[in-house]
C-alpha cells in the first residue's frame, strides 16, 4: 500500500508533523485494504479516559495528533501518571499479542486528540497473517517495556528533587523546543508523574531552582540546554550510568 493511499484514508496525516506521519507510514506499510476499511477516526477532548484498566480489549487505538498519558490506580488507589506518549503505538496491541482480554493500563488524553480506531478482531487478524506487521509491533512493544523497566529501576534509587529532575530531563528530551523546555508548574500534576507528595514537589522545585538547573517564570518551569546538561550530569553521578 502506498503512502498516498494512506493519506486518503487518514486525512489528518497531511497536517501532523513529519516524524509522526512517517511512523504511520512505516506501521501500516503492509496493511491490507480490508484492514483500512475497518478504520474509524474520532476527535477526543482533553482529559478523556479512553481506555480503562480492566475493561475488555475491543478497540485498538492510534494517536494521530495530540498527547496522551498512561495512568495507574493500583497502589492504594493513588493515581500515578507514569508516561507521556508522543510516538505511534498500538494502544491495546500489546494485549492482543499477549492474548489478554482486558486492558492492562488506563489511558487519558492530555490535549485534544485525533484518534484512529481499529476493532480488535481486524487488528488481531492482521497480526496473525502479516509477519512484517507482527515483527514491527513486537519491536515497538519491546522498546516500550525496556524503557519502562529502565525508568522504574532508576526511580527506585531516586528521592525528592532527584526524582523530579529525572522527570524533567526526560521531558526535555521529548518536548524541548529550540533548546528550551517549558513545563507547567502544576504541583499536583508533577506529583502524579513522580509519585511524590505535593509538599515534596514544592520543596524539590525550590531546591532545583536554588541549584540553578531550572528557572521559575510565573506558573511555568523553564529549562535551557545548559541547565539540562547540568541536571543530566548530576543524575549520572547518582545513578553511575551514562545517558
Amino acid at each position: 500500500m502506498g503512502d498516498n493511499h494512506l493519506d486518503n484514508v487518514l486525512p489528518f496525516l497531511k497536517r501532523i508533523d513529519k516524524e509522526r506521519r512517517d511512523q504511520f507510514y512505516v506501521y501500516f506499510k503492509s496493511a491490507p485494504l480490508w484492514l483500512l476499511d475497518s478504520f474509524s477516526i474520532e476527535k477526543m477532548e482533553k482529559g478523556k479516559i479512553f481506555i480503562r484498566e480492566g475493561n475488555p480489549v475491543d478497540v485498538i487505538y492510534f494517536i494521530g495528533d495530540g498527547l496522551i498519558k498512561a495512568t495507574d490506580y493500583r497502589i492504594y488507589g493513588i493515581k500515578f501518571d507514569f508516561i507521556l506518549f508522543t510516538d505511534v503505538y498500538a494502544y491495546g496491541g500489546m494485549e492482543v499479542i499477549m492474548g489478554l482480554q482486558k486492558y492492562q493500563t488506563s489511558m487519558q488524553t492530555v490535549t485534544d486528540c485525533t484518534v484512529l480506531k481499529i476493532p480488535r478482531a481486524q487488528f488481531a487478524r492482521w497480526m496473525k497473517t502479516d509477519i512484517l506487521a507482527l515483527r514491527h509491533e513486537s519491536k515497538l512493544m519491546g522498546e516500550y517495556l525496556l524503557e519502562q523497566a529502565r525508568s522504574i529501576r532508576a526511580f527506585l534509587f531516586l528521592q525528592g528533587a532527584d526524582r523530579l529532575a529525572m522527570l524533567i530531563t526526560n521531558r526535555y528530551r521529548k518536548f524541548a523546543v529550540d533548546g528550551v523546555l517549558k513545563l507547567n508548574n502544576d504541583r499536583q500534576e508533577l506529583s502524579d508523574y513522580t509519585g511524590l507528595s505535593v509538599k515534596t514537589i514544592t520543596r524539590s522545585v525550590k531546591k532545583l531552582e536554588k541549584e540553578g538547573v531550572i528557572t521559575k517564570q510565573r506558573n511555568r518551569i523553564l529549562v535551557d540546554h545548559r541547565q539540562y546538561i547540568k541536571m543530566k550530569e548530576n543524575l549520572s553521578q547518582i545513578l553511575s550510568e551514562e545517558d
